[in-house]
């Protein structure tokens, strides 16, 4: 067989890989995934179709516009993100990395066009994830604000409680938006 290049998580290597209790995934991840191929797929074929229409296909051409491809693809294809007790996953197409939740040191906003959280545990574990992932999974959240709030309580939370107020304020928006929608009063 060949080689796998998958790296184990940070949180296996540091002997917490099994933490015990439920696994709440990203209910949206596998849609992001399709909408992804599908936008790759519709690139691909536009270009394809392009040179074919002008007669500049050829293999070398073929070729570079399915490397070109593979690489929105890559770019494209979000974090696979998972929560359990005391344990946030990020699975990427290559690699994966944890952060114990029960044990933050600091919880930063990223500033840039895609806003990022930045998680980094107490043994040096860092992840960087969409918030708005926390934000449409209501059970990933749960779980998160109950091991954060132990980070709190801990101490080990050094920089962050800012942050997850404005996280925690934007999720109460979003669900109140929610029921107003339901209830008809929006």
């Amino acid at each position: 067989m060949g080689r796998r290049f998958i790296q184990p998580a940070a949180g296996a290597q540091r002997g917490n890989a099994e933490l015990p209790g439920p696994l709440a995934e990203d209910s949206h991840w596998a849609g992001e995934r399709r909408s992804a191929a599908g936008v790759t797929a519709l690139l691909y074929t536009a270009l394809l179709a392009l040179d074919a229409g002008f007669g500049e296909l050829d293999t070398i051409r073929a070729a570079l516009w399915t490397g070109l491809a593979a690489l929105v693809f890559v770019i494209l294809l979000p974090l696979r993100v998972s929560v359990r007790p005391g344990l946030l996953i990020a699975r990427g197409l290559l690699v994966e990395h944890s952060v114990r939740t029960d044990r933050l040191v600091s919880v930063r906003w990223s500033d840039g066009v895609a806003q990022r959280m930045i998680l980094r545990d107490a043994e040096g574990g860092l992840v960087e994830i969409d918030p708005t992932v926390l934000v449409r999974n209501p059970a990933m959240w749960r779980r998160f604000d109950a091991d954060s709030r132990i980070s709190v309580q801990r101490g080990t939370l050094l920089c962050g409680a800012t942050a997850l107020r404005q996280l925690a304020e934007r999720i109460d928006r979003e669900t109140a938006r929610a029921v107003f929608k339901v209830s008809g009063l929006q």
